[in-house]
């Protein structure tokens, strides 16, 4: 039988699941808020009474949803020279998607480009339209150039 020592804390440092699960009921509260309307309050209280919620890091599945709720205006505004359509023709998920990304992206410089992107691109491989991952990559990718130049063309 093995015995933990209660003098050594678990780490509490954030895994990568975690996150990505964070990532996918931040998605899903961006979806409902484009949907059905809701304040960022009722919406994360309903999220945080499912079952999943015990798999995410809190802290960051928090601020993903109120931050890309609270800038959704601004974030919009960087998003929409990269469409081909306007915004609000998107589907509901290639939006939420979007906006979840390009949050990311402008407010979590400590996470690289390639990462962000390729979780958005994923989150639209499971729940977005047949080649809405496509769309979802090759926008992201624009704005990541834009907001994280330095980043995504570093210097020689």
């Amino acid at each position: 039988m093995t015995q933990t020592n209660p003098a050594i804390k678990p780490t509490t440092k954030p895994t990568r699941s975690t996150r990505r699960c964070s990532r996918k009921l931040a998605m899903q509260g961006l979806y409902q808020w484009r949907v059905a309307g809701g304040t960022a309050e009722a919406i994360e209280a309903q999220l945080r009474d499912g079952k999943e919620f015990a798999k995410t890091d809190q802290d960051f599945f928090s601020d993903l949803l109120r931050g890309a709720l609270a800038k959704a205006a601004e974030l919009e505004q960087q998003i929409q020279p990269y469409l081909d359509r306007p915004l609000k023709e998107l589907s509901p998920v290639e939006f939420a998607i979007l906006l979840l990304g390009t949050y990311e992206l402008a407010e979590h410089p400590e996470i690289p480009y390639r990462a962000v992107i390729n979780e958005a691109v994923e989150l639209a491989k499971t729940y977005g339209g047949t080649d809405g991952h496509k769309y979802v990559n090759g926008v992201l990718d624009k704005v990541a150039a834009k907001l994280r130049a330095s980043e995504v063309t570093p210097a020689t």
